[in-house]
């Protein structure tokens, strides 16, 4: 037997590959599926069956070009609904790996379809579970993302209550447990910093297996959950119905652009310029009205929380990273990448085109400029939650995942001048190329963000502890 997870940092995403005896089954593959075909032409073994715990919204799945590529069966559990060439597998039904067993165990709750995948080693013992988004560590799957129908959060939140004590809780301490996301992940309100557990531990320290009813775990696990990004919606879609093969997508972006063509493109209409280059690095200089977003974050995210699904894609990336930034964009569906600018933004600033700028300033200017500056508007785009943990005095709170919005910088007037901090410095940028783009130029990036602002001495205001 042969266990390995295959993590996504930039994703908190977690597949599976299982393997026995010459045979392997892949448990929620992204969508760059390479790297599951290598490790199993590495290892020898032949993909048997493709498992999939629910329709992810945070991600597209690699489960039709993996099938594609290998014929293997994708397996779905009970309740799923699909025109999609899938099996769609019985509560309790069993497959075979090698010698080993993987049992179907429909848990409803984050969505009506989610189930669980119990493997048994070669004597039929309980080895390990493949909680997709019904277990975390620490944490369960947040059940507000239903889609349509008449089943509301609370519905959902108490089949979730019922999958876990009935389905999940019983089983021995000692089996592993092994979820679909770790820490970051907006699957989950509070998910723990390790990527694996067990039955046990999960019991003892995992709050929503401590509730001592439904009506307490209903409240528990719907209490403080954010609004879910909006690509969630868009992704769960496009695992329902399907999509283009990501071969199709690489060859159409990685189209090589003179600055002529490159210009021209972007004149059309539902067209805008995407820069992937490093948050530290965009500041310096960039092509007007482009959107920023680094690779050198949570890119695959802030991408999918911010850009249109429906536009044209033009990319300025660092030479040789054009590719990955066409890869991790289609993780979260954007499938509309018409080409990328040939020599990157050196090229551009080379050939004298117009560029932009971000001025970036320490902290320590910041507070030295608030007292004597009455225009001065300190916009923090953090969560609204980090924000009530602690922000500067009269800062406004503008959060990133809303920018998008013209109606919520309607109070933002010229005459202001605005210093945008997020938590470190890597969201502030973003908000800062958004701002530039909606025509607000008069505005400062704080290095190093809240981190550094609480150094100076700067008025904070922060939360009253609860009694």
């Amino acid at each position: 037997m042969y266990i390995q997870q295959l993590y996504t940092s930039c994703l908190s995403e977690a597949a599976y590959y299982i393997e026995d005896n010459g045979e392997c089954a892949i448990i929620d593959p992204m969508r760059d599926i390479d790297s599951y075909l290598k490790l199993s032409e590495e290892r020898q073994s032949v993909i048997k069956y493709i498992f999939e715990t629910h329709f992810h919204a945070d991600f597209v799945s690699g489960h039709l070009d993996l099938a594609k590529q290998t014929n293997a069966p994708i397996v779905y559990g009970p309740e799923t609904q699909t025109s999609l060439p899938v099996y769609i597998a019985k509560d309790g039904e069993e497959f075979k790996v090698g010698k080993l067993t993987i049992k179907v165990l429909h848990t409803p709750g984050h969505t009506l379809e989610s189930s669980c995948y119990l493997l048994k080693d070669e004597h039929g013992k309980d080895y390990c579970i493949f909680t997709g988004d019904t277990l975390f560590v620490g944490d369960v799957g947040r059940p507000d993302l239903a889609q349509g129908g008449d089943i509301s959060v609370s519905d959902l939140a108490g089949m979730l209550y019922d999958s876990l004590q009935n389905k999940i809780a019983t089983l021995a301490d000692d089996v592993i447990v092994y979820p679909a996301h770790g820490p970051g992940s907006s699957c989950g309100k509070s998910i723990g910093k390790e990527t694996t557990s067990t039955i046990g531990i999960q019991k003892q320290t995992n709050y929503a297996l401590n509730q001592t009813s439904k009506e307490e775990f209903i409240n528990a696990v719907t209490k403080g959950l954010e609004t879910p990004p909006k690509y969630f919606a868009v992704n769960a879609q496009i695992n329902k119905d399907g999509y283009n093969s990501i071969n199709n997508i690489l060859q159409q972006g990685m189209t090589a652009l003179t600055i002529e063509e490159f210009k021209s493109l972007a004149k059309q209409e539902k067209t805008f310029i995407l820069d992937t280059r490093n948050s530290t690095t965009i500041t310096q200089g960039f092509i007007p009205s482009s959107i920023s977003i680094g690779l050198d974050g949570r890119f695959a995210e802030w991408a999918g929380a911010l850009l249109p699904f429906d536009e044209t894609i033009l990319l300025v990336c660092e030479e040789g990273k054009e590719e990955e930034t066409i890869v991790r964009l289609a993780r979260v569906g954007f499938d509309k990448v018409k080409g990328f600018l040939q020599g990157g933004f050196e090229a551009w600033q080379a050939a004298g085109e117009k560029i932009d700028m971000i001025i970036d300033v320490e902290a320590d200017e910041l507070a030295m400029d608030l007292p004597h500056d009455d225009n001065l508007v300190v916009v923090d785009v953090r969560k609204e939650s980090e924000f009530a943990e602690a922000h500067v005095k009269d800062a406004v709170n503008l959060p990133l995942a809303d920018m998008t919005d013209p109606a919520l910088i309607t109070n933002i007037e010229e005459r202001d001048n605005l210093y945008i901090h997020c938590a470190g410095g890597y969201r502030s940028v973003i908000a800062s190329s958004i701002l530039k783009r909606q025509g607000f130029h008069n505005l400062r990036n704080v290095l190093g963000g809240f981190k550094k602002i609480e150094e100076q001495k700067i008025e904070i205001i922060k939360a009253t502890p609860a009694k």
